[in-house]
């Protein structure tokens, strides 16, 4: 039984890690959660993503009994895939939100920080806690971290490996939200719905325009933009947005996705 499923509802995909007791990462919830990501990409019916690992947790990190034996080369191999597969989760063409509860801890907050938005539970607890074990994060904590919080506060919690709680979470900009964990997954769907009738393939652009100028010098980022509103140009929606806006006014287009 697969330990990674995708679940579809009204334009939205749950991407459900379902590995009791912590969703530990192991080379099998790697390979599936590929396997799901690269599903929800392609399909059209999904338009925005959660990714959610249940009530009690969402993922305690890496599954340590199975990296503890492994030499260079078998880690090379198994870091590799899971580095590969975030990057496939990081860049999904669509709004991706993280509903965190209990514990995002190592390799899981490497995950959570895949998406777009995080939405904390009130019991959630994030950290980087690789420093302990003698290692550093490898999955991409070292990068999105920083780029999200800064590299100060990164590296205070690289280094000291320490747990951060919802309320701080918020505080620094790893949360966007904080909510009652009862309501964790309800409130990321119900902000993931808010894209699910949206243009898709504008939602996309403003996706890749974002991410990927953050990795330019300016000049060449305003150069990707300009490529990426230039080319939505040749979409339905965009043609049925600027018409409904003629017509009826701005927020009242019924995008396609086309």
């Amino acid at each position: 039984m697969a330990v990674v499923r995708l679940e579809v509802a009204d334009g939205v995909g749950t991407v459900r890690l379902d590995r009791p007791k912590v969703n530990a990462l192991n080379a099998e919830l790697t390979a599936d959660l590929r396997a799901v990501t690269l599903e929800a990409s392609r399909r059209e019916d999904i338009r925005a993503v959660v990714i959610y690992g249940g009530e009690r947790v969402f993922a305690a990190g890496a599954d340590i009994n199975e990296m503890a034996p492994m030499d260079i080369a078998a880690m090379s191999s198994w870091a590799t895939d899971l580095t590969q597969t975030f990057e496939l989760v990081a860049r999904l063409p669509k709004p991706v939100f993280a509903a965190v509860t209990g514990y995002a801890l190592g390799g899981g907050l490497e995950l959570a920080l895949c998406a777009d938005f995080r939405i904390f539970a009130d019991n959630a607890k994030a950290g980087q806690p690789e420093i302990l074990l003698g290692v550093i994060p490898g999955a991409g904590g070292t990068q999105r971290l920083p780029r999200l919080v800064g590299p100060a506060r990164a590296k205070e919690l690289v280094f000291s490996g320490r747990q951060v709680r919802a309320q701080e979470a918020l505080e620094i900009g790893l949360a966007d939200a904080v909510v009652p964990a009862a309501d964790v997954y309800e409130e990321a769907l119900r902000r993931a719905k808010r894209f699910a009738d949206g243009p898709a393939l504008a939602l996309a652009a403003a996706k890749r325009a974002i991410d990927d100028g953050l990795e330019m010098g300016l000049s060449e980022a305003l150069r990707l933009e300009n490529g990426l509103f230039v080319g939505l140009f040749g979409t339905l929606d965009q043609k049925v947005g600027m018409e409904s806006f003629q017509q009826n006014g701005p927020g009242k287009a019924k995008f396609t996705g086309h």
